[in-house]
């Protein structure tokens, strides 16, 4: 059976680590490189519903887009959220591998899922960060076309299309043609989307004030939720360790969801 660096040099050879940003965490955050693994939990989040659910199903490894360990982490107790966390990683002798915003910017990794999903056309990178061993262009944004329609109606298929409990958009007053898509937090690159000539912009985790700046500017927005824009790159996860080591078991995980509801 694949050891764990076995597992990480596949994963890490389809979205390197030097695609990530400067300030991201990724890689075996709790575990040993050399423990052999014969079942793998997929999820979007590394959190203790997805870890229970790794122990039920006898799991020495659980694979994640985001990071279990984040910014400074001084203390490992069972008085602090991480703390627990990690606490019943090592009690239950599971580890903990992920892959974030490498996973973002890489060929084929969420935001090429993202662009995928919601049918754009003529796809392609919005200020790309280099280019990987195959001379293919990486970076986070995705760019392309759609056939032309009004804000209200693009919503609702996005809606449908990453199956959402709802989607919260502004409407600029312009027609849906040319659609930027960056799954997760990708307000800040408002600025570059309305620069590379983009209508509409498909995101997540928008504040108020980027409604207002984005109207105003003739950017049509729409907010698609975090976990949505990003949740369907888990079954890319699947793929790739499935492929690499067909002995493996690899399950996605049924018990992580969105925690946020609607009336």
């Amino acid at each position: 059976m694949p050891t764990i660096r076995e597992i990480y040099n596949a994963l890490f050879a389809f979205a390197p680590a030097y695609m990530k940003m400067d300030w991201d965490n990724v890689g075996l955050l709790c575990g040993r490189f050399d423990r052999e693994v014969t079942k793998v939990l997929v999820a979007l989040d590394p959190m203790m519903d997805v870890f229970e659910e790794a122990k039920a199903l006898g799991c020495e490894l659980v694979v994640t887009h985001h990071p279990l360990i984040f910014g400074s982490l001084k203390q490992v107790n069972d008085e602090s959220y991480d703390g627990q966390n990690l606490l019943f990683l090592i009690e239950n002798g599971i580890a903990s591998l992920n892959l974030h915003t490498n996973l973002d910017c890489c060929p084929g990794g969420v935001n090429d899922v993202l662009a995928e999903t919601l049918g754009l056309q003529n796809v392609e990178i919005l200020n790309p960060m280099g280019a990987d061993a195959q001379g293919r262009p990486y970076g986070l944004i995705r760019m392309g076309e759609v056939e032309a329609q009004d804000v209200p109606a693009f919503a609702a298929f996005v809606k449908k299309a990453l199956a959402c409990p709802g989607v919260r958009f502004a409407d600029a007053g312009k027609q849906v043609c040319r659609v930027a898509v960056g799954g997760g937090s990708c307000g800040s690159e408002i600025e570059d989307v309305i620069q590379a000539g983009c209508d509409t912009l498909v995101t997540a985790d928008l504040k108020y004030n980027h409604f207002e700046e984005a109207k105003y500017r003739g950017l049509n927005l729409i907010d698609a939720g975090h976990f949505e824009t990003e949740d369907p790159v888990c079954a890319v996860l699947e793929r790739v360790l499935k492929n690499a080591f067909p002995e493996l078991t690899v399950f996605r995980a049924k018990t992580h969801r969105d925690e946020t509801q609607f009336l």
